[in-house]
């Protein structure tokens, strides 16, 4: 207890998932929260990966949760580490504080102190700038390590077209090329499975080309979109899209959102189809479709791919925050 605030520990998944309908309102008051942080991601990834021990802190100021830390502990060659939920397929991860509730920081450290096992890392990976985690004071008896994580490209949508000029060619070429084989973008929010199917059999041929399986030949990630998606088409963050050319689906784009920021995840296409260029018709579709929602900004995610910089995208960087536990 901290001002008034009180702290929890979760340490199951049913305990998690009882926090769904809290934890939406407060994703819902935090700026810099993305759909990452919200449950349809991450209680979905605990229930799939489940790599270690859970041990959640949430912050409640009386009936309203303030904090939230989605957390688990790792025993392993590097040590005892808390690590957030979502790691490893996470672009951003973060933890939840409410900004009307200035206390709710300091309980939270405080909790993951004194309510977490023991551990000797604190790790607070692929943080994007104004990240709520940078406002976390270092734990006492600990120290803090800082440093650049993943580069992430960042397209932002102001302006009366934020596209360069030669990229804006190339879409507008891409797409007639389509229109000529009565190609068309259509969005999907239902028969999901299909997509998903859609999107493994694309993605598999895109990276096929390059010598590489791709992230969704993993059966536990493939397992883990197939439990996501549902929940965020349902909470209006995804934004997933086909093309299809001649009656065959030729691309599949794999997209979040939110009130503020677009996020490119995934995508693929044939190979066949290339002269079309169905992943630039599918970017494009998805940046116009950010702009008139009001976005004001297209995340590309982790990765320096030459594609990102074309469409005019300008890296950021992601940091990482170590806490080191002494004694």
């Amino acid at each position: 207890m901290s001002g008034g605030l009180a702290t929890a520990l979760v340490t199951d998944g049913a305990g998690l998932e009882a926090l769904a309908p809290e934890w939406w309102e407060l994703w819902g008051r935090c700026p810099a929260a993305t759909p990452f942080q919200s449950p349809a991601w991450i209680v979905p990834w605990w229930q799939v990966f489940a790599p270690g021990r859970l041990c959640t802190v949430a912050v409640r100021e009386g009936d309203t949760l303030v904090g939230l830390a989605s957390i688990y502990l790792e025993e392993g060659a590097l040590g005892r580490r808390l690590l957030p939920l979502g790691i490893g397929i996470t672009d951003y991860l973060d933890v939840l504080l409410d900004p009307a509730v200035p206390g709710a920081a300091a309980a939270l450290v405080g909790a993951v102190r004194e309510l977490a096992p023991d551990w000797e890392r604190w790790e607070l990976e692929e943080l994007m700038p104004g990240a709520a985690a940078f406002d976390l004071q270092v734990p006492p008896g600990a120290t803090e390590e800082l440093a650049n994580q993943s580069a992430c490209p960042v397209l932002a949508l102001s302006g009366t077209d934020p596209i360069p000029s030669r990229k804006r060619r190339k879409l507008r070429m891409a797409e007639n090329r389509v229109a000529r084989r009565d190609g068309a973008v259509a969005r999907v929010t239902e028969d999901l499975p299909s997509f998903l199917d859609d999107l493994v059999r694309l993605h598999g041929a895109r990276w096929a080309t390059r010598g590489e399986d791709g992230v969704l030949a993993d059966d536990p990630v493939r397992r883990f979109h197939a439990a996501a998606l549902p929940r965020l088409v349902e909470a209006g963050l995804a934004h997933l899209t086909t093309l299809t050319i001649e009656g065959q689906v030729v691309g599949a784009y794999y997209g979040l959102q939110d009130a503020r920021r677009a996020y490119a995840y995934l995508g693929g296409f044939d190979p066949a189809f290339s002269f079309e260029s169905p992943g630039t018709v599918l970017v494009g579709h998805a940046i116009e479709a950010a702009r008139q929602a009001g976005a004001s900004e297209f995340h590309f995610l982790r990765g320096q791919e030459a594609y990102k910089y074309e469409w005019g995208a300008a890296d950021r960087a992601n940091r990482r925050r170590s806490f080191r536990r002494h004694g």
